[in-house]
């Protein structure tokens, strides 16, 4: 067992850890001449926009909302304008907004005013009509056409009506249909080539459980001629292969022996991307992998120079990146566990950089709890790939441990700095995050061994991690808590019914309590595409049996079981998990007068993004894992 090698830190204080970011998010102009990031004003993240040259103290901010931060946002091809995404107080109905950069304290223009219920969900240059971009947005409920959006008028055309809620047509650069991405009734993902007259011919068919949020990436080559696609072909791994427009023949573009491609990025516009494209050329020129360590794989020799100049920044692993349509201008960050959010300014032609900012400055990085890839294996001999993060400046011995469950379920923790497991860990607990079975990321395997296993080996796998760390010596058997959001609340809640004499303490945030009500009060416009996560893996609640099933696997059902303390925290504008799903579990409890927090926030929804309702839950996770695991508290 290991001893500590420093003193025990400071007490950093819950704002430190969970205030807005410093600064976050450079992306350089398309003509090379400025800088665009995030960075917050009067209590929320607004973007900023200064020279190349510039400092922070020369910057302006150019958009200006109270309610809530903006964390998504476009360049255009004309320098006045620059496009972002908001929504209100978290319900995920996105619109498109404009601000004029030669007069940044005029307000922003919403570009799409749109019903409710309605959003954007995707915006992308049209290289063939300057000064427009195409807008992927679902005016009809259920489908999300492509329409055309005028940046400085605003007018709106219908550019492409998609076909149906599973058939949607992938556009090549100057907007046209060049193939077509079919999820079909049986489950699985089908794409054909579109040819001038708009006939289709297959050119593929790929099985749908191993890909339960769709295939991902896929990416229409620069000339139309093939598409780059996320496929397993007959492997085990997530392979990025090209499928040819004229021969349906599929090369091999990226792949990494064990390891798979890292789509998370595909959910997340502050997430790094899968692949990295050319500014100049719009090929990729690099992939990323999962791993004990994120992996980047330069594909393109011509850009060799470039990425081991931007590598050599930082001990991390390099993350988001940006250029100038010229790749004279480079902004990187970088992953890294205890020094999150450092941004460079590259120069391509003299080969010079300069740090451009950190995102958190007010802790150090050695007073932070370093992260540690593990592996254990399941019951069933499951290989489970963890993280672990230990207190530093204690014995690493019989610690109190949070066990820290990630949402989706089809998604995956990584080589990070996690706020959470750094203030957990500063409150002297041992944090571990475990990649169950369903976690994306680490093959078709791990992942389709989650299969009608919600509340079964999903959860076992969860159990035989903290046994591990019990084992191991770290964590106290008596003092094992769970905390985690979405499917990670759902697993909490799980926790304290199905196995309620492990877990000392827990803590739901926006998690799921009625499997059956969570899939019927989706979004109109999710459901048809939810025949290879919730329907494949957990079932319909349309079939009888099939809901009598997810009953079972309900935390819901089984609330008389529940005796360990519990934190629960919900965004009332929640759109994915609605508030009835905390409500029902708080107000079963209180009606057999069972103590239970609850915090709502009612300008959030799945998640607070707004620092003060951050501080708010995080400052009562403290005090509940203090009181009931024995870890320090500010």
């Amino acid at each position: 067992m290991s001893t500590p090698t420093q003193s025990r830190p400071r007490l950093i204080d819950v704002e430190d850890f969970f205030a807005d970011p410093e600064f976050a998010h450079a992306t350089v102009s398309p003509d090379g001449t400025r800088l665009a990031y995030l960075a917050p004003r009067d209590g929320r993240l607004q973007v900023w926009v200064r020279g190349i040259d510039e400092e922070h103290a020369d910057a302006v901010p150019v958009t200006h909302d109270t309610r809530r931060g903006v964390t998504d946002y476009h360049w255009t091809d004309d320098p006045r304008w620059l496009l972002y995404l908001q929504d209100t107080d978290g319900n995920e109905d996105w619109h498109l907004h404009r601000v004029d950069l030669t007069a940044p304290d005029r307000p922003a223009v919403d570009l799409t005013p749109l019903p409710a219920g309605s959003r954007v969900v995707g915006v992308e240059p049209l290289p063939s009509s300057p000064g427009q971009v195409l807008v992927s947005m679902n005016r009809r409920p259920t489908v999300f056409d492509v329409f055309r959006v005028d940046v400085a008028t605003g007018e709106t055309t219908l550019h492409l009506e998609q076909p149906s809620p599973r058939r949607t047509f992938l556009l090549d650069r100057e907007g046209r249909p060049a193939f077509l991405s079919e999820l079909t009734d049986d489950g699985e993902y089908e794409f054909s080539a579109v040819d001038g007259s708009g006939e289709t011919r297959l050119l593929l068919r790929v099985g749908g459980p191993e890909h339960p949020l769709g295939v991902y990436p896929q990416l229409v080559t620069p000339d139309g001629t093939g598409l780059l696609l996320g496929l397993y072909q007959d492997g085990d791994d997530l392979r990025l292969v090209r499928v040819d427009r004229a021969t349906g023949r599929q090369t091999v573009v990226a792949a990494v022996e064990g390891q798979s491609l890292d789509t998370m990025g595909a959910h997340s516009p502050l997430l790094p991307a899968t692949v990295i494209e050319s500014a100049r050329t719009h090929e990729v020129v690099a992939a990323r992998f999962v791993g004990d360590r994120p992996r980047v794989e330069v594909l393109d020799l011509a850009y060799a120079d470039v990425f081991a100049a931007l590598a050599a920044l930082s001990d991390g692993v390099l993350g988001p990146v940006s250029s100038d349509d010229a790749e004279r201008w480079w902004t990187a960050s970088f992953v890294h566990d205890r020094a999150p959010g450092a941004t460079w300014l590259f120069d391509r032609t003299t080969g010079e950089s300069r740090l451009l900012f950190r995102s958190f400055t007010h802790i150090a990085p050695e007073e932070l709890a370093p992260v540690t890839p593990v592996r254990f294996p399941a019951r069933d001999g499951l290989e489970l790939p963890g993280f672990l993060t230990l207190p530093v400046g204690v014995p690493l011995e019989d610690l109190p441990l949070v066990l820290i469950v990630h949402g989706g379920p089809w998604a995956h923790d990584s080589w990070r700095y996690d706020p959470e497991a750094k203030f957990l860990a500063n409150r002297g607990y041992a944090v571990l995050h475990v990649n169950f079975r369903g976690s994306t990321g680490y093959g078709r395997r791990h992942l389709t061994a989650a299969v009608g296993e919600l509340a079964g080996a999903m959860h076992d796998d969860l159990i035989d991690a903290a046994r591990w760390a019990v084992t191991e010596g770290y964590a106290d058997p008596e003092r094992i808590g769970i905390y985690g959001g979405s499917y990670g609340g759902y697993a909490a809640l799980v926790g304290v019914t199905v196995t309620p004499d492990v877990f000392a303490a827990a803590v739901d945030y926006v998690g799921i309590s009625d499997l059956a009500n969570f899939m019927r009060t989706l979004p109109e416009f999710a459901r048809p595409s939810l025949i290879n996560n919730w329907y494949r893996y957990v079932g319909d609640p349309a079939v009888p049996e099939q809901e009598a099933d997810m009953l079972t696997r309900s935390p819901i059902t089984m609330v008389d079981r529940i005796r360990t303390p519990l934190l629960v925290a919900q965004g009332a504008n929640d759109a994915r998990v609605v508030q009835a799903e905390s409500d029902n579990i708080v107000s079963s409890l209180r009606a057999r007068g069972i103590p239970v927090e609850y915090l709502v926030a009612q300008d959030e929804g799945h998640g607070f993004a707004n620092p003060e309702n951050r501080f708010r839950l995080y400052r009562a996770m403290e005090a509940h894992f203090a009181e009931h695991l024995g870890g320090r508290a500010g």
